[in-house]
């Protein structure tokens, strides 16, 4: 899906962290803005490709958000961002992208490119890129030693090696995509 046919709604409690990245995406893309839960799910509808989702808000949470997306059958890619440090609790969650913020542009519109990209392939690179996203961010959460003692860090490992293995003999040029991928920064201020 070309870029700049792409909508791309914001959702942020902050209405100046909101708008400020709306700003930053405007000239890429169709950009939305929703400043609480309920705003959130009142603008969503088919047009929307990815939502930028934060998870602190008090009206209603990001991960309600997120879960009323996936249960109303939204067609769209959900990168969370916020400052929310991530912890196992995000393995079930069903997300797509994980960014903490502070987030640079070239990094937002990267993660926003990423899963447009991702749109246009099938299920399994969109599971592979989830995967690969809460894989790095626990990784980098984690003690080594933590992880290696971990069951379902090893489970999600696995999955991940599988997915990548049928996506290897299914994709030309997954090695590229994988590499703008592992580009984008999804830790704070890195």
């Amino acid at each position: 899906m070309p870029a700049e046919n792409a909508t791309v709604l914001v959702v942020d409690d902050e209405q100046e962290v909101a708008d400020v990245y709306a700003l930053r995406l405007r000239n890429s893309f169709e950009t939305r803005v929703a400043y609480s839960g309920n705003d959130a799910l009142e603008s969503m509808d088919v047009d929307v490709d990815v939502v930028l989702l934060d998870r602190r808000m008090p009206d209603i949470s990001g991960d309600e958000v997120l879960e009323q997306i996936r249960e109303k059958g939204y067609d769209c890619r959900v990168i969370m961002l916020t400052a929310v440090d991530p912890g196992l609790d995000i393995v079930d969650m069903p997300f797509d992208d994980y960014l903490c913020k502070p987030v640079e542009k070239d990094d937002l519109v990267g993660a926003i490119e990423q899963q447009l990209k991702v749109i246009s392939h099938d299920d399994t690179l969109s599971e592979y890129f989830e995967l690969t996203s809460k894989l790095a961010l626990l990784e980098s959460e984690l003690s080594e030693e933590d992880a290696e003692d971990n069951e379902e860090l090893q489970q999600l490992q696995q999955q991940v090696e599988t997915l990548r293995a049928e996506l290897d003999d299914a994709l030309d040029g997954l090695d590229d995509i994988e590499s703008s991928f592992a580009e984008i920064s999804r830790q704070p201020g890195r």
